[in-house]
């Protein structure tokens, strides 16, 4: 059991609770730009995914997404709910199955750069491919860490409908595996805005962090309501 493994992260501001979420092979330090550009208008907490960063490294078998949502979820108790979920690629994926399974703990979605799953077990099986040969040319990884970011079925792309918060998405115009997801979140979703960021790829929170916490500013804004 790993309910106790240290997950490490940071608080930043006040304010409503905002869980940025980072993807793989990346840590919570991504979000800096983002953070500093926010300057204490929400309560920002960062952290790093367990097998990430300094967080706790886990034993092969333990990088499941039940134990990765269960990690996500004590990060939204530790920063307060229910918290806008903000998330990047594989962040973004884990933070859309939070709000299906948990939706009293999640007020609003920011997705960056993020997709909703495969329902094909062909697409499922060609992106565990690439993420398995991706681990094993880097050879520095925890051992079975790569699960994390593998897909065994459907559930988020299935259940998207489900999702009532209102969400706003970002996908840089050079990231066209993303520019696809975010056609289905158009359509499953909530969206109150859909950025398109020019001359951004996959990593456009890094780049471009002022698009992101104008995102999270603007969500913040939504689910405060009038007044």
């Amino acid at each position: 059991m790993t309910s106790d493994l240290p997950l490490h992260h940071e608080i930043a501001g006040d304010g409503t609770p905002v869980v940025f979420t980072h993807g793989w092979l990346n840590t919570g330090e991504v979000w800096s730009g983002v953070v500093d550009e926010l300057d204490g208008a929400v309560r920002s907490l960062t952290w790093d995914l367990r097998g990430h960063g300094r967080s706790g490294t886990a034993a092969a078998g333990e990088y499941t997404r039940a134990n990765a949502l269960d990690d996500l979820g004590r990060m939204v108790e530790a920063a307060g709910r229910p918290a806008i979920l903000v998330g990047h690629s594989l962040g973004g994926y884990l933070s859309l199955a939070h709000a299906i399974l948990n939706p009293a703990d999640v007020a609003g979605l920011v997705l960056v750069a993020a997709g909703p799953g495969f329902r094909s077990d062909d697409s499922r099986e060609q992106w565990n491919a690439n993420v398995r040969e991706i681990a094993a040319g880097r050879g520095d990884l925890p051992d079975g860490q790569v699960e994390i970011t593998e897909h065994v079925d459907s559930l988020v792309i299935d259940r998207l409908g489900e999702i009532a918060v209102p969400a706003i998405t970002l996908v840089g115009e050079r990231d066209k595996r993303f520019l696809a997801s975010a056609d289905v979140f158009d359509k499953h979703l909530d969206v109150r805005r859909r950025s398109t960021v020019p001359d951004a790829g996959h990593m456009l929170h890094a780049k471009q962090p002022g698009e992101v916490a104008t995102a999270v500013r603007e969500l913040a804004t939504i689910v405060a309501g009038p007044g």
